[in-house]
């Protein structure tokens, strides 16, 4: 008979899990203990007033039976998807969704508990009878339904919990995958042939930290027989390995990936696909290297976030970047940072006060930054305002006070100066 694996495609309009369904005949073929004394299933002489159930939402590995129309086969999750699914169920605040028998909606009953089963023998659910394997999604859910509980839980009507959830299987999962692949191919091959044809401008200063992500990655891969990502992430893993340039395109599919997935990297779970699919295409230098890429393109907004450019310049990412503005600005910011910290008032944003810390102690600038602080000369009216009367001298000066903006609004007219002769 046929056994078909089930995943979760996060990319569906609809995927996960839904709600919890309490039934008569759970699927995967184990009952919940209620803790409660005088109930009568799998009973567990715990607390009077509890009224919880506590069971398995899912099995690992455990293959349940199903039959559409003339087809009969097994389905099975892996103890990856089953994690998968316990934490979408909770992300997405699906804790007070229950039904009966998978038809009528309940209320009242929500889930105060979930867990993954790590250790066979220490585990909770051990202490109440339930021997489940490690690996096992389980959910304790508090009934406050006189009805549910008085009618169906204390008779023995319900005996389990039974999920309610969109998969597909990897039958599917194989067809959207090529489909995407396809798309992303051509997309590739389209990029490759206009860039030659046209001679457009392509770029390799990506540095060290890319090229070794993108190196682990494609060990990373190895070690699980090459089941991650699709055939233009490894492709894109053997460019950057190499230390190939990339087009324009390119660099804004890097930057797009990278900035939506940062959510799937685990550093510390080398095995999942998400962590090796980010750091195929560079991993956290990868995009920081696309964004700063973009910005001095012109292809991305040049609103500065001061976290990322200071992530940015600590990587070296700046072909040019400053450290000629004058003392006094630094002696300015050092001043503003030394009231801040004291006196903890409620002024600036922490961009501001994270940038102050980058001129107080001397570190380089990139244009965007420069940017940033010459666009402070709009608070000017407010510069001599003393610290303890408001935020405007306070934050002038952790911009770099009069010496620094003034710097600042030079250099930016000399760097543009600059970019335009350049063009020409």
């Amino acid at each position: 008979m046929k056994v078909l694996e089930l995943f979760i495609d996060e990319e569906a309009l609809m995927s996960g899990i839904d709600a919890i369904s309490i039934v008569e005949q759970p699927a995967i073929e184990e009952n919940f203990i209620a803790l409660k004394e005088d109930v009568k299933v799998e009973l567990a002489n715990i607390d009077k007033e509890k009224r919880i159930l506590m069971g398995a939402a899912l099995i690992p590995n455990k293959k349940i039976y199903r039959k559409n129309r003339e087809d009969e086969y097994y389905i099975y999750f892996s103890e990856d998807t089953v994690r998968k699914a316990s934490e979408l169920f909770l992300m997405r605040g699906n804790q007070n969704r229950s039904t009966l028998e998978h038809e009528a909606e309940l209320s009242g009953l929500t889930v105060v508990e979930s867990w993954i089963i790590e250790d066979e023998t220490h585990d909770k659910s051990r202490k109440y009878g339930l021997k489940m394997p490690v690996g096992t999604w389980m959910v304790s859910m508090k009934v406050n339904n006189d009805d549910v509980w008085d009618n169906y839980v204390k008779t023995g009507k319900v005996k389990g919990f039974s999920i309610e959830g969109y998969f597909t299987d990897k039958v599917n999962m194989s067809m959207i995958e090529e489909d995407i692949d396809a798309a992303e191919v051509l997309l590739e091959i389209t990029d490759t042939i206009e860039t030659n044809k046209l001679n457009l401008k392509t770029y390799g200063d990506y540095g060290s930290g890319v090229r070794n992500n993108a190196k682990r990655g494609i060990e990373l891969n190895k070690k699980v027989n090459n089941r991650c990502a699709t055939s233009v992430g490894k492709i894109r893993a053997q460019q950057l390995a190499k230390g190939e340039k990339l087009s324009v395109s390119t660099i804004k599919r890097m930057y797009s990936y990278l900035s939506r997935a940062a959510e799937y990297y685990d550093p510390n779970d080398s095995t999942a696909c998400g962590t090796i699919s980010y750091l195929l295409w560079g991993g956290k230098a990868g995009l920081a290297w696309s964004r700063s890429k973009l910005r001095e393109l012109g292809e991305l907004d040049l609103s500065c976030d001061c976290t990322e450019l200071s992530q940015e310049l600590e990587l070296g990412l700046y072909d040019k970047t400053y450290t000629d503005y004058p003392e006094a600005a630094k002696k300015n910011a050092k001043q503003a940072l030394a009231y801040y910290d004291s006196k903890k008032p409620r002024c600036g944003t922490p961009q501001a006060w994270q940038f102050a810390k980058l001129l107080a102690s001397g570190k380089p600038l990139s244009r965007c930054l420069i940017s940033e602080m010459a666009s402070y000369n709009r608070f000017e009216k407010k510069k001599d305002e003393a610290y303890t009367n408001g935020c405007g001298g306070l934050l002038w000066d952790a911009w770099g006070g009069e010496e620094g903006i003034r710097w600042a609004e030079q250099k930016l007219d000399e760097i543009n100066s600059i970019e335009s002769k350049t063009d020409e």
